[in-house]
């Protein structure tokens, strides 16, 4: 059955914009409901095959599950899952042909199914290369018929592409949020600008800290606020160099010097996005050490805790008797600590000793 010019408009775009409605798909599956005139409609989305893996389900029409639990009896589609995965992909099935086997089971099925109300379901698998599994699944009061199941059979190859393209938005969104807490925690920051220095995107570390402590706002579309005269042309310069020469070396700049940031100015390689930028400029975030930075050095190198906290007032630049001071160790207390520390560590002094305790999780925020 071919999708008529109206289903294209009533269907298919209410699919390829559902992936941004809560709940997903949500008209998309309503108007299949009406276009069908079924009583229950449901698309079920699962990631992956382990055990423990993630399962939306989206409906349109009465609470099945509500309806269930009402008549003190278990959902049979909830029942019926265990058979999904055996049924072909895109062929269109009735779950009674599953079960045809086992009279028993058919009957008790069927018993079930017509106290909540349903006479007759399909059901239709659809799976994607991006690990992913999916069913689309109509019920109604009356017997459903051949073109219900030729509706359902047009749909799925564009349900499919609406589910890929969820997927690949979903990964994406994941990948975003780990950058950026990443670089958060090391203390970095970034923001695109376009050829005239103007903000495309930032990432949320920079933002809030932008906002916070340089009394601006990082929006896109307008200039960096919160720059003194030279910087800012300093800034413009270089994205109108790196707009025109996208060969060009990244380079160093002292954004602000209260507080202090520096950023390296590199040159975007995505000059055909919509917005196009044209460099990227990754900031230093002034930072404090995590105040668990101790107890993680004391676990990674398996150190006391009192040579940890050592080890780390040494690396911030201390001397052993100003470590000693505010640690309220004697001072051949404290270089008693740090003959043991440096042995363990295998260092030959605080400059080893602070290249390692840098280059390890302790300073992370």
């Amino acid at each position: 059955m071919a999708l008529t010019s109206n289903d294209e408009t009533d269907l298919l775009i209410p699919l390829f914009q559902g992936s941004s409605e809560n709940p997903r798909f949500s008209t998309f599956l309503e108007r299949l409901r009406r276009r069908s005139q079924a009583d229950y409609v449901s698309l079920i989305l699962r990631m992956g095959d382990g055990s423990h893996t993630a399962i939306a389900d989206s409906y349109a029409g009465f609470d099945m599950r509500q309806r269930a639990l009402e008549s003190r009896i278990e959902s049979p589609f909830d029942l019926d899952r265990y058979l999904y995965d055996s049924l072909r992909p895109g062929r269109v099935y009735s779950i009674g042909e599953l079960i045809d086997h086992d009279p028993i089971a058919r009957s008790d099925r069927n018993r079930r199914m017509a106290r909540l109300g349903i006479g007759d379901e399909r059901v239709v698998r659809i799976t994607g290369g991006d690990g992913y599994s999916a069913w689309l699944l109509m019920a109604r009061a009356r017997e459903c018929t051949a073109a219900d199941s030729a509706l359902l059979s047009s749909l799925v190859p564009y349900v499919a592409i609406a589910l890929e393209n969820l997927v690949a938005m979903g990964r994406d969104r994941l990948s975003a949020r780990v950058n950026a807490m990443g670089l958060e925690r090391t203390g970095k920051g970034w923001m695109l600008l376009d050829a005239d220095a103007r903000v495309v995107a930032a990432d949320p570390a920079l933002t809030r800290f932008w906002q916070a402590h340089c009394g601006a706002a990082l929006r896109p579309g307008e200039r960096v606020l919160g720059l003194d005269l030279a910087a800012e042309r300093k800034l413009a310069a270089a994205a109108a160099e790196m707009a025109q020469d996208r060969t060009l070396p990244a380079r160093p700049m002292l954004l602000r010097s209260d507080p202090r940031v520096e950023a390296l100015l590199v040159p975007a390689d995505d000059a055909e996005a919509l917005a196009a930028p044209a460099l990227m400029a990754l900031c230093t975030l002034p930072q404090p050490h995590s105040n668990h930075g101790a107890e993680r050095l004391a676990e990674i190198f398996n150190l006391a805790r009192r040579e940890a906290e050592l080890a780390m007032a040494l690396a911030d630049g201390q001397s052993i008797a100003e470590a000693a001071g505010r640690m309220g160790l004697t001072l051949e207390t404290a270089r008693n600590y740090s003959k043991r520390l440096y042995a363990k560590l295998g260092v030959r002094g605080q400059a080893e000793l602070v290249k390692l305790v840098y280059e390890s999780s302790a300073v992370m925020g």
